[in-house]
């Protein structure tokens, strides 16, 4: 039927169901991202492509795959692939959104949860044998439980982290472009514009995509507005924080503490976050569970059948390309 590259890994699962489809699966084995040349030598001849967020799909790897006819990304976001330049293409393009809204949430909660207790950095003190016994100024932290959670992007993510909240007393706000009435009825949740979430939040989620309107949309003025015991979490994307600016807010304690799941030019840190004590910094894990990276791989393998196929896949990034036709 048609040869598919895949540029990492992918759940075993998924790729017996590409085969069962009657495709032919070739797998990068190697636990890197692949140079531009790389990729499009591999892509020779392949009708689709696999991809992750590390993976940039650029106008010039598309023009150089004449052959390319689909790229299904296994993740929500996908501003690692140049949709204008697929769409003029005819390459569909289509992403794995709800099925890791989930373990993405509780990441975000595990970090709230390390920054605001210290729990990463008391670990690293009773490692390293510098714990002499209990004293009551050690590690003292924040309170959660009755604490202002501001989201930044009330999408599926954003909501669910939310809803996480329940049983902790959360008075929950809001900002984002547009009002979301089931999510205030739902939550209680208060939209409020993005200087006023920052003014009034103890812990601020950001649960927004990158695009060129959120790109920095968190740096120093915003931080000048926080309080001196917030807490800044970010499990979107690295560049919609200016991570300089974080550091010197960390750094002066403008901040109580950060954590950190994605960066802004991954896999590389901006200077001196690693040294600082109030940021928890984890390699990019929020998908990271057996079960929801096998979701992920499935829907991948099903939208990538749909579109070879000619049919709208069931999660299209660019559904243009199939106007009037059903998912599947």
């Amino acid at each position: 039927m048609a040869d598919i590259f895949v540029t990492r890994y992918l759940a075993p699962a998924a790729v017996e169901r590409l085969r069962a489809a009657g495709h032919s699966v070739i797998l990068n084995l190697q636990e890197r991202t692949l140079a531009h040349a790389e990729l499009v030598a591999q892509l020779a001849g392949k009708a689709g492509l696999i991809a992750y967020v590390p993976d940039r799909i650029d106008a010039a790897l598309v023009d150089a795959c004449p052959d390319l006819r689909a790229v299904a990304n296994v993740a929500v976001g996908f501003n690692n692939i140049d949709i204008a330049a697929c769409t003029r293409r005819g390459i569909g393009v289509s992403n794995t959104p709800d099925v890791l809204t989930n373990a993405t949430a509780e990441i975000a909660w595990a970090l709230i949860y390390a920054c605001a207790r210290r729990t990463a950095e008391a670990e690293r003190h009773l490692r390293a044998g510098k714990w002499h016994g209990w004293g009551p100024r050690q590690f003292l932290g924040h309170d959660i439980v009755g604490q202002t959670l501001g989201i930044i992007g009330a999408g599926r993510i954003g909501r669910q982290v939310a809803r996480m909240a329940r049983g902790l007393a959360m008075p929950i706000v809001y900002y984002s472009p547009s009002a979301k009435p089931d999510f205030e009825a739902e939550m209680g949740a208060v939209r409020v514009s993005l200087d006023q979430l920052l003014r009034d939040s103890d812990f601020v989620s950001v649960h927004t995509p990158l695009t060129p309107a959120t790109h920095h949309l968190i740096g120093r003025p915003q931080f000048a507005l926080m309080k001196s015991t917030a807490i800044l979490i970010n499990t979107a994307r690295g560049p919609v924080v200016d991570e300089v600016a974080l550091v010197e807010a960390l750094r002066t304690k403008r901040i109580f503490a950060a954590g950190l799941d994605v960066y802004e030019n991954e896999p590389r840190l901006a200077p001196g976050v690693a040294d600082l004590d109030n940021a928890v910094l984890l390699p990019h894990i929020g998908s990271a569970t057996v079960e929801t990276r096998t979701r992920m791989a499935l829907l991948a393998a099903d939208n990538m059948i749909a579109m070879l196929a000619g049919r709208r896949p069931p999660t299209p990034v660019n559904p243009e390309l199939w106007p009037n036709l059903p998912a599947g």
